[in-house]
């Protein structure tokens, strides 16, 4: 379990403030290597592996990078880890990390130096590695894993922000620099930010936003091609990271187009594919599986979901900024480090993204696009018959639509809350007013974009979860290699209507691939689902989830609504009500305060 800890202070004091001289000593006794030692600086790392993460010193001990770099020149996998030479660390340094994200990708936290000698953290477009900010009695911290903080000095954990909780039952997610506690913020990916917050705000020098406003213009066959090699690209220089591999192939076209580059790089190492299903009508998709392991000779192993979890084991989740969703972790966590541990893999690659990237969204949103950007071309009438069909709704009323979104203007707290049920109507009001300081300023910021791609960015802003909040140490290491930096930059610039062309959700990113994964995946409109699975989870924890829910802490300061809630849990669940979703968020929400709440609060 890759981490790291940066902490600064002013290198003009006299002598090293006593809680940074504590946690230098704490790091060292605890085998945590030091990387970068500084005037006013250091930073620490531990569970680095070659070629996976490691540490890039930029000469003259002025910075370092952590993680894994990919040089956005090399047209193939490089066989070794990047070695940066000394013009580019240079470039690096003194364009403050712009060279870095120019010339550079991969999944990093950077720490570089200011003009003045303050120092700066740059984490990298993708946001892989978790990056958290703290101040504590002089000293300024950054670090990627919050528990290692009282693991290693005498502090408690930051007090509860409780108008964040109510943000996130809201929002689902906090994409902007707040977090649930108190004093710790997020930094944001593509952003320089001081490490102290005295030294002024954070500058963003890389911007999805930015990326979506250059819509590219490229013909179909072009953009087909181009999206091709940049995947193969992507997928391939993970893949040469690891010796092994544990493919998560769900028998979907993410999981199928990464199974193919894979299986096309002569120099991939082995991969086994790991298939999950369950009983329910919806999670069962082995046959597609079946077919595209059978395709590449790949082997194939099959277990089902764990639906039989304790709900009671959510209450070990790590103590960290924000919760964590349980679900995909319970149902497939321990199976995952099994089958990496018995094939020697340290990690397991999933197509998490690709419905993002490639866009599968059920609307009408591409034909608007198309008019925001090229007016009443002839190519109109095209764009609102694949809205139609993308949509499921009449070529008018696609149109219609169109022509009523041409003047969009988005605002990511539209719509927000709209299917939650169980949420006291009050605190869902005031969360509502105040839910913009909470949100990605990127995408705040994003009202001119055309309404599709608006969507889009906001489905990308908010990073993947990089650590198992449950397992820790015991969890393979999980690479979504879809989430690469010039995947998605070139989907962001691709518009719409052309990743959408024919009517299809992903189409661009089948015809792409169309020898690479099987037809019958290729041409597949239904997608699996999960619906059965959490209710009868649900269902089987009815006692537990009465109890924690209607005595916890939501209730009690106003947030969830105990007698809506109480006629949720009562009877048989269906299972695809709104409540079940629902519930289990709520569920991961309160198991996440019950840890994170201190007997005393931290000062911060």
């Amino acid at each position: 379990m890759f981490r790291y800890i940066g902490f600064s202070w002013n290198s003009s004091a006299p002598e090293l403030p006593a809680l940074a001289r504590r946690l230098e000593q704490a790091l060292c006794g605890h085998g945590w290597r030091a990387v970068l030692v500084a005037a006013g600086l250091r930073v620490y790392m531990r569970g680095q592996m070659p070629r996976v993460n490691g540490a890039y010193l930029l000469p003259g001990n002025q910075g370092v990078i952590l993680g894994r770099l990919f040089r956005r020149s090399a047209l193939v996998p490089e066989p070794v880890d990047v070695d940066l030479t000394d013009a580019e660390s240079r470039r690096i340094v003194q364009s403050d990390g712009r060279a870095l994200l120019d010339q550079f990708w991969g999944r990093y936290v950077a720490f570089l130096p200011s003009s003045a000698g303050q120092p700066r953290v740059l984490r990298d477009p993708t946001g892989t590695l978790p990056c958290y900010r703290i101040e504590l009695h002089g000293v300024n911290i950054v670090l990627s894993w919050l528990e290692d903080l009282p693991s290693l000095i005498d502090i408690g954990m930051p007090p509860v922000d409780w108008q964040a909780v109510a943000a996130h039952m809201v929002l689902g997610t906090l994409s902007g620099r707040a977090t649930l506690l108190s004093g710790v913020t997020q930094l944001l990916a593509g952003e320089l930010t001081p490490m102290s917050s005295d030294d002024g705000p954070p500058e963003r020098l890389w911007s999805a936003a930015d990326c979506a406003r250059h819509a590219s213009s490229r013909a179909i066959p072009d953009a087909a091609g181009l999206l091709r090699d940049t995947v193969a690209r992507c997928v391939r220089s993970w893949a040469a990271c690891y010796g092994r591999i544990v493919l998560r192939l769900s028998g979907g076209v993410d999981s199928a187009i990464l199974l193919g580059n894979l299986a096309a790089e002569a120099n991939a190492g082995e991969v086994v594919c790991l298939n999950y299903y369950g009983a329910g009508t919806d999670s069962d998709e082995r046959r597609y599986a079946r077919r595209a392991a059978q395709r590449v000779n790949a082997t194939l192993i099959e277990r089902t979901v764990d639906d039989g979890f304790r709900l009671e084991d959510v209450l070990k989740v790590s103590r960290t900024p924000v919760p964590a969703n349980y679900l995909g972790f319970m149902a497939s966590s321990r199976t995952d480090a099994e089958v990496a541990r018995l094939h020697q893999a340290g990690t397991v690659f999933n197509g998490a993204g690709g419905d993002q990237l490639f866009f599968e969204v059920q609307c009408t949103w591409p034909a608007a696009d198309y008019l925001r950007d090229r007016g009443f071309a002839p190519g109109l009438m095209e764009a609102a018959l694949d809205a139609a069909h993308l949509g499921n709704v009449s070529f008018w009323k696609a149109l219609r639509q169109a022509v009523m979104s041409r003047s969009f203007r988005g605002n990511p707290v539209d719509g927000a809350g709209r299917h939650l049920t169980l949420m006291h109507p009050e605190a869902m009001a005031a969360a509502l007013a105040r839910a913009q300081r909470f949100i990605h300023p990127g995408w705040l910021d994003a009202q001119d974009l055309p309404i599709g791609k608006f969507h889009q960015l906001g489905m990308v802003v908010t990073p993947f979860e990089y650590y198992n909040h449950y397992l820790r140490d015991a969890a393979p290491e999980r690479v979504q290699p879809l989430m690469s930096q010039p995947l998605l930059e070139l989907c962001l610039a691709t518009p719409t209507y052309v990743l959408t062309q024919g009517g299809r959700g992903r189409a661009l990113a089948r015809r792409a691939f169309a020898d690479l994964i099987p037809p019958e995946i290729a041409g597949r409109r239904s997608k699996g689902g999960a619906a059965d699975y959490i209710a009868t989870v649900l269902q089987r924890n009815l006692p537990f989830a009465k109890a924690m829910l209607l005595e916890g802490q939501l209730v009690r300061h106003g947030l969830l609504d105990r007698r809506r809630a109480e006629a949720a849990l009562a009877g048989r669940l269906a299972a695809r009500t709104t409540h079940v979703t629902e519930i289990h968020a709520c569920i991961a929400t309160e198991a996440w305060l019950q840890v994170a709440t201190p007997a005393r609060a931290a000062p911060v």
